[in-house]
């Protein structure tokens, strides 16, 4: 596993440091301290300093008091005091550099909050302790599904078993309170341990997690990070970031912490630049805009209004530049590195007014090809539905140069004696049932309309064509063994109601 404090090559033995191995922490761990007053000599009468920093699974270090003067070097497994039992845990430092620590967190020395070293760890001790670790990840499974059953907003990050495998503390992220009054009930039911319930932080959570970072290496809030200060977006302004969210937030969903590290340098240099928002310079040759900065190098880019090059100046050229314009002077023409734009007229060698867009309606384009709409006209009475524009333009029948249109020969339409001999008949007359006359069907003579034996259709391809009306129904080729069909009888005696008959009221 490498370690971007201490700079792990290949095998656990940190590099950085130069311990090679001995520091006791079993290759790199969670905010790793390297104690450089160890290899000092201290005076003859020297008394060691009595508190000493423990660290426990994942990035959480308390303080201990170390009263019966052990010798405890780092990463010495101890026994500790505790609110219900004794836990274990392992040194990070001791010595003069915990005084530091202390101050760091505000914590005085004589706190009554500091509790007592009892002994160094036995292997027995240890037994144990393996045992409360490797039952972790179960009972972390177990409760993230009650936690999930129970319906409650929160969610369960990690868990760190006391090393007594008495009592369990539950890290939990929330977005408000929770009442987990009968989730604790429930946990201590199905664990048989001590319940302490913690919310900690988004960033805290991560930290305890660990991960690698969009850079790379490990996440410093892992690795070094102890204090975790506000992080706004115009850090990520004042840097020339773009404000791409996915970019900028880290795994604890927040903005990445490393966006303050240089932030003091980028406001630093943002002091020489000009403050205005837009800022303009008009030379000899016309006005030109500021396009870009580089912060860093001091570079900035302008580009004149009729021209599509950005030309590349000195942040100390512009500042003069613009202190002759404050006078009423025109600065000289802008004299630097050109950069060409991609796709620019320049390069595709069309002339740039037929490229520049600026001046032109953005509308030119909505109208183009549109389809016209043609009005929508109610027909006339005397119109045909299907009627449409003639010759010469001519929009009725009794246009000019234009007869009466003859009329379908249907029955009961007065225009019928108008169609004229001489009118080819389009229709396919060559069916199975021969020629369809042009009907003078009389109104109301269609057959069968009313009921009676309809006979059966003389259609092609019909298999019913030859049924029998009566007697036994042909039956089909089955297979043997096949239910055979009962015979077909048309005369069939109608079905009587077999219902008990109403009382008569007149009885």
């Amino acid at each position: 596993m490498g370690c971007g404090s201490c700079g792990t090559t290949g095998s656990c033995s940190p590099s950085g440091c130069k311990s090679n191995g001995t520091c006791g922490t079993s290759g790199c761990n969670k905010l790793n301290v390297y104690n450089w007053l160890s290899d000092t000599a201290m005076p003859d009468n020297y008394v060691p300093f009595d508190i000493v920093e423990i660290r426990f699974k994942g990035s959480r270090k308390e303080f201990f008091r170390n009263k019966n003067g052990l010798e405890l070097y780092s990463g010495d497994a101890v026994v500790l005091d505790s609110d219900m039992g004794y836990d274990i845990g392992h040194v990070s430092i001791s010595g003069e550099l915990v005084r530091l620590q202390l101050k760091k967190r505000s914590i005085r020395e004589d706190s009554e909050s500091i509790k007592n070293i009892q002994r160094k760890a036995t292997e027995k001790d240890m037994e144990r302790y393996n045992e409360a670790k490797a039952r972790e990840e179960k009972v972390l499974e177990r409760a993230r599904t009650i936690a999930l059953m129970m319906k409650l907003e929160m969610k369960l990050s990690d868990i760190e078993i006391q090393g007594d495998n008495k009592k369990v503390i539950f890290f939990y992220t929330a977005e408000g309170r929770v009442d987990f009054r009968e989730l604790i009930k429930r946990f201590a039911d199905e664990f048989k341990l001590r319940i302490e319930m913690r919310q900690i932080g988004y960033r805290e959570e991560a930290s305890r997690l660990g991960g690698i970072g969009s850079c790379g290496r490990e996440l410093c809030c892992s690795t070094w990070l102890t204090d975790y200060k506000l992080v706004n977006t115009s850090a990520a302004r004042y840097q020339n970031l773009s404000i791409n969210m996915l970019k900028l937030s880290g795994q604890c969903g927040k903005l990445k912490c490393c966006l303050n590290y240089e932030l003091d340098t980028y406001m630093e240099a943002l002091e020489e630049f000009p403050k205005a928002k837009t800022v303009r310079i008009e030379t000899e040759t016309g006005v030109a805009y500021m396009m870009k900065t580089d912060i860093l190098k001091r570079l900035t880019w302008f580009a004149y209004e009729d021209k599509h090059a950005w030309v590349c100046v000195g942040l100390d050229t512009i500042n003069e530049y613009l202190e002759m314009n404050a006078k009423g002077q025109k600065s000289p023409e802008l004299i630097g590195e050109i950069m060409e734009i991609k796709g620019g007229s320049d390069e595709l060698d069309i002339p740039i007014a037929a490229t520049d867009l600026a001046n032109e309606d953005i509308t030119r384009l909505d109208h183009k090809n549109q389809q016209k709409k043609k009005p929508n006209k109610k027909r006339k009475p005397g119109q045909p539905q299907n009627f449409r524009d003639r010759d010469n333009g001519a929009k009725g029948p009794n246009a000019e140069g234009q007869g009466p249109r003859p009329n379908n020969n249907r029955p009961n339409n007065p225009n019928n004696n108008n169609r004229p001999d001489n009118r080819p008949n389009n229709r396919n007359n060559n069916g199975p049932g021969g020629d369809r006359p042009n009907g003078d069907r009389p109104n109301g003579d269609r057959p069968n309309n009313g009921g009676g034996n309809r006979p059966n259709n003389n259609r092609p391809n019909n298999p019913n064509n030859n049924r029998p009306n009566g007697g036994d129904r042909p039956q089909q080729d089955r297979k043997e063994g096949d239910r055979p069909m009962k015979p077909y009888n048309n005369n069939r005696p109608p079905k009587t109601d077999n219902s008990k008959p109403k009382d008569n009221p007149g009885e």
